[in-house]
């Protein structure tokens, strides 16, 4: 059962991930702001990149249930 509830998991970070870096949800980003001398869009991006990483190293290693 467990590996079931990965897998489902697993299932629905990609379609996040899809849904994230698809065209509606991006272009919010896309706007001429800098923070702290970096473009907002690349920032978003590898920030997003980022915590989708991150999410997904955390569901891979977390002790099971």
């Amino acid at each position: 059962m467990h590996e079931t509830l990965v897998s489902q998991r697993l299932l629905a970070l990609f379609f996040a991930a899809g849904v994230v870096f698809n065209f509606p949800l991006i272009a919010l980003w896309d706007q001429e702001v800098v923070w702290f001398g970096i473009p907002l869009f690349p920032l978003a991006l590898f920030v997003l990149w980022g915590l989708l990483i991150a999410a997904l190293a955390w569901l891979m290693e977390r002790a099971p249930d």
